[in-house]
Protein backbone atom coordinates (compact mmCIF):
# COMPACT_ATOMS: atom_id res chain seq x y z
CA UNK A 1 0.00 0.00 0.00
CA UNK A 2 1.72 3.57 -1.14
CA UNK A 3 1.06 6.65 -0.93
CA UNK A 4 0.98 8.94 -3.76
CA UNK A 5 3.87 11.68 -4.57
CA UNK A 6 0.33 14.62 -5.10
CA UNK A 7 -1.09 12.58 -1.69
CA UNK A 8 2.11 12.90 0.10
CA UNK A 9 2.71 17.13 -0.90
CA UNK A 10 -1.34 17.53 -0.33
CA UNK A 11 -0.97 17.09 3.44
CA UNK A 12 -2.45 14.83 5.97
CA UNK A 13 -6.20 14.75 5.00
CA UNK A 14 -5.12 13.53 1.06
CA UNK A 15 -3.27 10.87 2.79
CA UNK A 16 -6.14 9.92 5.13
CA UNK A 17 -8.66 10.30 1.63
CA UNK A 18 -5.73 7.68 -0.25
CA UNK A 19 -6.09 5.46 2.41
CA UNK A 20 -9.65 5.38 2.88
CA UNK A 21 -9.89 4.85 -0.88
CA UNK A 22 -7.58 2.10 -0.99
CA UNK A 23 -9.01 0.43 2.04
CA UNK A 24 -12.21 0.53 0.73
CA UNK A 25 -11.22 -0.81 -2.65
CA UNK A 26 -9.57 -3.82 -0.61
CA UNK A 27 -13.17 -4.06 0.84
CA UNK A 28 -14.94 -4.00 -2.51
CA UNK A 29 -12.53 -6.94 -3.58
CA UNK A 30 -13.05 -9.29 -0.67
CA UNK A 31 -16.94 -8.42 -1.38
CA UNK A 32 -16.67 -9.55 -4.36
CA UNK A 33 -14.69 -12.85 -3.46
CA UNK A 34 -16.98 -13.55 -0.82
CA UNK A 35 -19.92 -13.31 -3.58
CA UNK A 36 -18.31 -15.46 -5.83
CA UNK A 37 -17.65 -18.08 -2.89
CA UNK A 38 -21.20 -17.98 -2.24
CA UNK A 39 -22.66 -18.75 -5.43
CA UNK A 40 -20.02 -21.34 -5.98
CA UNK A 41 -21.22 -23.18 -2.91
CA UNK A 42 -25.17 -22.73 -3.51
CA UNK A 43 -24.12 -24.26 -7.00
CA UNK A 44 -22.08 -27.54 -5.16
CA UNK A 45 -24.42 -27.74 -2.72
CA UNK A 46 -27.47 -28.08 -5.06
CA UNK A 47 -25.70 -30.92 -7.33
CA UNK A 48 -24.71 -32.57 -4.61
CA UNK A 49 -28.53 -32.89 -3.56
CA UNK A 50 -29.09 -33.63 -6.88
CA UNK A 51 -26.53 -36.78 -7.39
CA UNK A 52 -27.30 -37.94 -3.70
CA UNK A 53 -31.11 -37.71 -4.36
CA UNK A 54 -30.88 -39.59 -7.35
CA UNK A 55 -28.10 -42.15 -6.10
CA UNK A 56 -30.74 -42.54 -2.88
CA UNK A 57 -33.49 -43.46 -5.25
CA UNK A 58 -31.72 -45.50 -7.67
CA UNK A 59 -29.42 -47.72 -4.75
CA UNK A 60 -33.46 -47.90 -2.75
CA UNK A 61 -34.83 -49.87 -5.97
CA UNK A 62 -31.66 -51.69 -6.41
CA UNK A 63 -31.57 -53.10 -2.77
CA UNK A 64 -35.28 -53.67 -2.84
CA UNK A 65 -35.17 -55.78 -5.90
CA UNK A 66 -32.25 -57.65 -4.78
CA UNK A 67 -34.12 -58.44 -1.29
CA UNK A 68 -36.29 -60.34 -3.20
CA UNK A 69 -34.34 -61.88 -5.54
CA UNK A 70 -32.65 -63.40 -2.58
CA UNK A 71 -36.11 -64.38 -0.69
CA UNK A 72 -36.79 -66.27 -3.78
CA UNK A 73 -34.17 -68.39 -4.50
CA UNK A 74 -33.73 -69.11 -0.71
CA UNK A 75 -38.17 -69.64 -0.26
CA UNK A 76 -38.08 -73.32 0.35
CA UNK A 77 -34.61 -73.78 2.26
CA UNK A 78 -33.52 -71.16 4.28
CA UNK A 79 -35.53 -67.68 3.65
CA UNK A 80 -35.19 -66.16 7.04
CA UNK A 81 -31.61 -66.66 6.58
CA UNK A 82 -31.24 -65.41 3.69
CA UNK A 83 -33.44 -61.96 4.84
CA UNK A 84 -31.39 -61.90 7.54
CA UNK A 85 -28.02 -61.74 6.15
CA UNK A 86 -29.49 -59.19 3.62
CA UNK A 87 -30.28 -56.83 6.36
CA UNK A 88 -27.13 -57.28 8.45
CA UNK A 89 -25.41 -56.61 5.01
CA UNK A 90 -27.73 -53.27 4.45
CA UNK A 91 -27.13 -52.12 7.46
CA UNK A 92 -23.32 -52.53 7.38
CA UNK A 93 -23.46 -50.49 4.41
CA UNK A 94 -25.30 -47.76 5.47
CA UNK A 95 -23.19 -47.47 8.68
CA UNK A 96 -20.39 -47.10 6.64
CA UNK A 97 -21.54 -44.92 4.01
CA UNK A 98 -22.43 -42.50 7.12
CA UNK A 99 -19.14 -42.78 8.47
CA UNK A 100 -17.62 -41.78 5.39
CA UNK A 101 -20.27 -38.98 4.92
CA UNK A 102 -18.62 -37.88 8.66
CA UNK A 103 -15.28 -37.79 7.72
CA UNK A 104 -15.54 -36.21 4.46
CA UNK A 105 -17.43 -33.30 5.72
CA UNK A 106 -14.88 -32.78 8.94
CA UNK A 107 -12.04 -32.63 6.57
CA UNK A 108 -14.06 -30.48 4.01
CA UNK A 109 -12.86 -26.89 4.40
CA UNK A 110 -14.84 -24.50 5.57
CA UNK A 111 -17.35 -21.73 4.02
CA UNK A 112 -15.39 -18.65 2.81
CA UNK A 113 -12.04 -20.24 3.08
CA UNK A 114 -10.16 -18.22 0.90
CA UNK A 115 -12.34 -14.89 1.37
CA UNK A 116 -10.72 -14.99 5.10
CA UNK A 117 -7.82 -15.80 3.96
CA UNK A 118 -7.43 -12.77 2.04
CA UNK A 119 -8.74 -11.09 5.02
CA UNK A 120 -6.19 -12.25 7.20
CA UNK A 121 -3.58 -11.72 4.85
CA UNK A 122 -4.80 -7.86 4.69
CA UNK A 123 -5.11 -7.43 8.48
CA UNK A 124 -1.73 -8.96 8.77
CA UNK A 125 -0.26 -6.50 6.25
CA UNK A 126 -2.14 -3.33 8.00
CA UNK A 127 -0.18 -4.67 11.28
CA UNK A 128 3.25 -5.27 9.97
CA UNK A 129 3.17 -1.59 7.64
CA UNK A 130 4.91 1.08 9.29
Amino acid sequence: MSISPAAASGGLGDALRAIGGTLADIACVRAALASVELSEEIERRKHQLMLGALGMLFLYTAFLVATFFVAALFWDTHRMAALGTMIALYLLIGAGLFLKLRLDAAAAPGPFAATLHELGEDIRALRESP
